[in-house]
């Protein structure tokens, strides 16, 4: 799995958390990392041999605080772009793959191709098919709208 890939899984599952627990982006940053912590060491053989902690994921950590240090914007990009959605009523997982994704096309400016398809592989990884549709026309108009 591609690093960057993997670095967007884990900015969603930090976001998801920092949503779903109406916690700062800094405390769900700690708990991944002491959860992927703990989790190595449940599975070390031996009890004398204690695995590293983790690397820092550098990307993630951008994605996770960038997005959330401008939700206030995204937020009001996905409610224009959303007919018939209020943000609060959207699935979080979905809400937060569309927050990450506009976060990363904008201001990192990372090829809106590349986005789209990285959102809608998370959309159908961590959310349901009928999602993917929805994720993929509102990310549409965000770079549509970019353009004029």
């Amino acid at each position: 799995m591609p690093a960057r890939h993997r670095s967007r899984q884990r900015a969603l599952q930090v976001m998801f958390q920092a949503d779903a627990r109406h916690q700062p982006v800094d405390e769900a940053i700690r708990n991944f990392y002491e959860t992927l912590y703990s989790n190595e060491t449940q599975e070390a053989p031996g009890a004398d041999h204690m695995p590293p902690r983790p690397e820092p994921d550098e990307f993630m950590e951008l994605l996770a605080r960038g997005t959330f240090d401008r939700l206030a914007s995204i937020d009001e990009q996905i409610t224009q772009r959303s007919a018939h959605w209020r943000i609060e009523r959207m699935p979080t997982v979905d809400r937060n793959i569309l927050r990450l994704a506009i976060y990363e096309m904008q201001v990192l400016e990372t090829p809106a191709a590349v986005v789209i398809d990285e959102a809608l592989e998370l959309g159908r990884q961590f959310s349901g098919p009928e999602s993917v549709s929805f994720l993929n026309g509102v990310l549409d108009a965000v770079r549509k709208g970019a353009k004029s």
